[in-house]
């Protein structure tokens, strides 16, 4: 980044540039699915600082701040549209399926600790654990909006299945870190109103 202002007021006309260049409204797919990628990897920040201060939970920390690194390479990947960016700037963008290989090794680590689910478990218990939940809502959402664009072949397979496994290691971690802090995990429950009355 340059050491000038933050504000350029080039998107005062609710226009912005993608990496390749290309000028697109700020409503454009590929600005939608970048604005989720960010917003969960903020929820994921807001997370690692709900997170227990404890030696513990310093993996824990360590991953997730890997897999902030992550979610800026591959919004990169989707700002450089593959079927009209130039071959230096989608080389320079490439998103490798080893970043998936990563996320999948700490979900079976940790999947390896927990207790079975038999049954579906209300986003909640611990508030680091409740916000790595929104965060895996977040990304379901980028993931949603990724397909589209994978469709059209300006974004490799490797950004929709890294999501898609994020989204995995997101309820994965937010579970392991309420069996962590000892905070329960609440069970659905059919019709509860009815149940309840």
């Amino acid at each position: 980044m340059s050491s000038g202002k933050i504000y350029t007021k080039t998107g005062d006309k609710g226009d912005t540039s993608l990496f390749s260049g290309q000028r697109v409204p700020k409503s454009d797919p590929f600005i939608q699915a970048l604005g989720s990628i960010d917003e969960c990897n903020s929820a994921i920040g807001a997370a690692i600082a709900l997170m227990p201060k404890e030696d513990k939970f310093t993996f824990i920390i360590e991953q997730l701040e890997v897999i902030q690194h992550a979610l800026f390479d591959l919004g990169a990947a989707v700002a450089t549209p593959r079927t009209k960016a130039v071959d230096t700037k989608i080389e320079k963008t490439r998103f490798d399926e080893e970043e998936t290989a990563f996320v999948e090794e700490w979900i079976d680590k940790m999947t390896l600790e927990l207790p079975k689910l038999k049954t579906f478990i209300l986003p909640g218990g611990h508030a680091c654990g409740a916000m790595l939940h929104l965060a895996r809502s977040i990304c379901r959402r980028a993931e949603r909006e990724v397909v589209p664009l994978t469709d059209h072949a300006d974004v490799s397979d490797n950004v929709f299945i890294y999501l898609n496994r994020l989204s995995d290691y997101l309820f994965t971690v937010s579970r392991y870190v309420n069996h962590l802090t000892d905070s329960p995990e609440t069970c659905w429950i059919h019709n509860k109103l009815t149940t309840a009355n």
